[in-house]
């Protein structure tokens, strides 16, 4: 399937700010309406952006009122997810992409939100895996993960370089950028938005998971046929974890082997995960993924 861009922004457009998943602090939803505006944008909330329902910033069908009517709106351009946690995978089976197709536009967001970049990519939409509300909130006006989500929405693609590691395998290749939060990919496997395999750069990051979770889900993917068949991997930041020295090996070195076998480019410690350097990335883009001796070049070739 190929996939579509929505068109990028101008000053002027419309961005709502909606929360799919957990609640989050009105103080990061004024922030980040705050640093859109300087931006040149015109920003809305959701009625329940603000909201809260448990853990929740609402009910299920309040969430996905939210979310169906930005997605509907003829006029939004983008759609800001405030933050991730849990809660998109009670969405994903009841969206309607019959007005959004006459009208499509970016979805930004990361953590729990990439269920909704795996339903977008099913559908046939590019999507933003992207910083977030607290991040516009707390990081300064010069902020470059920030600076480089302006670029992207307003059409001016980045080409990123990240330092070389240890365990990176080399190799320069072109394919479709999928991925996102591990544990949230991971609980899609086998159901309609599973992330496909052929020909995929897959991007993986993961917070607050211990080393023998994040390896047992690594081998779902090579029993399940998936890391062979990929294009390439990039392995981004797994933070907030100890390392546990009774598997005999180090996390970043567990997974190197599950693809020592594959003869495709592989870098770690890439910066995209839940860091302040988050780099955003287009889920669905075109990419050529080098992994050189001295460095790790990634280009939107889309």
């Amino acid at each position: 399937m190929d996939i579509q861009f929505p068109s990028f922004l101008q000053r002027g457009d419309k961005v709502v700010i909606i929360s799919p998943s957990s609640k989050i602090d009105s103080q990061f939803l004024k922030g980040a309406k705050k640093r859109l505006e300087l931006w040149g944008l015109k920003v809305a909330m959701g009625k329940h952006a603000g909201g809260s329902s448990g853990r929740f910033a609402g009910t299920i069908k309040q969430r996905l009122k939210d979310l169906q009517d930005a997605m509907d709106d003829p006029k939004v351009k983008a759609i800001l997810c405030s933050r991730g946690g849990y809660g998109v995978v009670h969405l994903i089976d009841k969206i309607d992409f019959t007005g959004f197709r006459e009208h499509p536009k970016w979805l930004l967001g990361f953590s729990d939100i990439t269920a909704l970049h795996n339903l977008f990519q099913k559908n046939g939409y590019a999507s933003l895996h992207s910083l977030m509300a607290r991040h516009l909130t707390v990081e300064p006006e010069g902020d470059l993960c920030a600076g480089y989500l302006k670029d992207i929405l307003f059409g001016n693609l980045p080409e990123y370089t990240c330092e070389k590691h240890k365990l990176n395998k080399q190799g320069s290749v072109q394919g479709i950028l999928r991925g996102g939060n591990m544990a949230v990919a991971y609980g899609l496997r086998g159901t309609p938005y599973d992330i496909p395999a052929e020909g995929t750069v897959l991007f993986i990051e993961d917070v607050s998971e211990r080393p023998h979770a994040i390896e047992r889900m690594m081998y779902n993917l090579k029993l399940g046929g998936v890391l062979e068949k990929l294009s390439g991997l990039i392995v981004g930041q797994f933070t907030e974890y100890d390392e546990d020295h009774s598997l005999g090996k180090e996390l970043y070195a567990a997974l190197a082997d599950l693809v020592k076998e594959y003869d495709y480019p592989v870098c770690f410690n890439f910066p995209v995960g839940h860091v302040t350097h988050n780099l955003p990335l287009i889920n669905g883009a075109k990419v050529e993924f080098t992994v050189g001796k001295k460095n790790v070049e990634l280009k939107f070739i889309c």
